[in-house]
């Protein structure tokens, strides 16, 4: 048996990684709830990106010292690492780029396109075709995240969706597109590379990407710090919450079956709703507890299909 099937990860049960996804999904909800608090008290876009980056990658450099390990890549690992961050960055920039432009559940869905795009990746670059039943569990919660972000609404009334639409959906698609290819980078081709220096190594590109980015004027926003204590409670709560949130979905993803799980991250745009409601008061309507009531079905379909 060659050394790289003797290195090929354990899968996770289906039902731990189910619930560790949808535990990301979360994690992920509140860091935006706690961006939209932050931004409303002044503070900068850029400054944001630029503060969860630095906390995710400093979390990492001090459990990869912990754990005394070598900044050391297998053989033509390092290509494809520097494009998995690379894509990541790109992920960040165009979603950030996307919420500058339209209301942030349009950009939400659209980023929640991902788990589609990745399980058409996955079958066009050699691996299983999704399974009917796959697709149809995938279409409704699609059809439910459309319901409970009430989209038609938004459709119906362009000015609602502000004047720049047209480019906030095609970053939004765009930041969907970057993680599938980010997500397939890392369970295909970067497995061998321990998981801790893995996820680091991508924080790291993305925070130099995003440096990059900002001197040359490329992502919306700015440096401006918060004018209140909401505001700076919402700034460290964002970064705290997407540093543990990343590194999770990063270390476990070689274990996790992406390509099949990857749906059960759905739960985001149903949590940020509910977390929403809780921290900023944010209504929901009984059209938004029924699509939120269609995707969490879905999602529990998911995690009880049997593996083929």
């Amino acid at each position: 048996m060659s050394s790289s099937a003797m290195a090929v990860p354990v899968l996770l049960p289906r039902h731990v990684a189910v619930l560790l996804l949808a535990g990301v999904a979360t994690l992920f909800a509140g860091n935006h709830v706690a961006a939209r608090l932050a931004f409303d008290e002044g503070t900068g876009l850029l400054l944001a990106v630029l503060v969860r980056s630095a906390v995710a990658l400093a979390v990492l450099v001090i459990l990869f010292m912990a754990q005394g390990k070598r900044l050391v890549l297998p053989a033509g690992a390092r290509r494809w690492q520097l494009l998995a961050g690379l894509m990541v960055a790109v992920q960040s920039l165009c979603l950030y780029s996307s919420v500058a432009r339209i209301p942030v559940v349009v950009a939400l869905l659209l980023m929640n396109t991902f788990p589609i795009q990745l399980a058409l990746l996955s079958w066009a670059l050699g691996g299983p075709r999704p399974t009917l039943r796959a697709a149809l569990i995938m279409a409704v919660i699609l059809a439910g995240l459309v319901v409970v972000l009430d989209v038609p609404t938004l459709v119906a009334s362009p000015q609602a969706l502000g004047e720049e639409w047209l480019t906030g959906v095609a970053f939004g698609l765009g930041a969907a597109t970057a993680f599938s290819f980010a997500l397939w980078i890392t369970e295909h081709r970067l497995a061998e590379v321990g998981s801790t220096l893995r996820s680091l190594l991508t924080m790291l590109t993305v925070l130099v990407a995003m440096l990059l980015a900002g001197a040359m004027s490329l992502v919306p926003g700015g440096m401006a710090l918060p004018a209140s204590a909401t505001g700076w409670a919402g700034l460290v709560s964002l970064a705290v919450l997407y540093s543990v949130a990343f590194s999770v979905l990063f270390i476990s993803v070689p274990r996790l079956e992406m390509a099949r799980n990857a749906p059960v991250m759905n739960v985001e745009p149903v949590a940020s709703l509910v977390l929403g409601y809780l921290v900023l008061g944010q209504m929901l309507s009984s059209i938004q507890l029924i699509g939120g009531g269609i995707v969490l079905g879905g999602i529990v379909l998911l995690s009880l299909s049997r593996r083929p």
